[in-house]
């Protein structure tokens, strides 16, 4: 994917700095003024993803998520919005989370986030079977230490704690 190009690459910049900072009046300030050329772009979506993400407004945030994926459908993260924004939007929910991500595995399957989101998913359902083939399939993809680490963290996984923290 090209870089943006000046002018929208610099207030792209200015709202992932103003989002780090918190102020979501100037972050969002900064997107409104991308050209209407560009808001498709991947890294604008992904940036007003995190902006809806970090003000918890999961029904935009699935929108975002859903046009991530329709126009980018080659960038994981867009399908791993779509499943986390699924999960908490008003009408969402863990069977929708699942559903909206499933497809990812196969799509990518050198990510060990996918399935790492997969297995919460499916523990928080109480398919705890398939939450371990989920993260075994994570822990296959991904750094083994840095991937338990996190899953011993993750509330998500807590039906999986002692299985993972017998893994070493």
């Amino acid at each position: 994917m090209e870089p943006l190009a000046p002018p929208d690459c610099h207030h792209l910049n200015a709202a992932q700095g103003w989002l780090g900072l918190g102020d979501f009046v100037e972050s969002q300030a900064e997107l409104a003024r991308i050209s209407a050329a560009n808001t498709g772009h991947f890294a604008v979506l992904d940036t007003r993803w995190q902006w809806c993400a970090a003000q918890r407004q999961w029904a935009e945030a699935y929108l975002v998520a859903e046009s991530c994926v329709r126009q980018h459908p080659d960038e994981a993260a867009g399908w791993i919005h779509l499943g986390y924004a699924a999960r908490r939007c008003p009408d969402g929910g863990l069977e929708l989370a699942r559903a909206r991500l499933g497809p990812a595995a196969d799509l990518f399957p050198g990510e060990p986030i996918v399935p790492y989101n997969l297995a919460c998913y499916a523990a928080q359902l109480g398919k705890l079977d398939e939450a371990w083939t989920w993260f075994e399939t994570a822990l296959a993809r991904g750094d083994l230490k840095s991937l338990r680490a996190m899953a011993l963290a993750d509330a998500d996984l807590q039906p999986l704690w002692p299985r993972i923290r017998a893994i070493s």
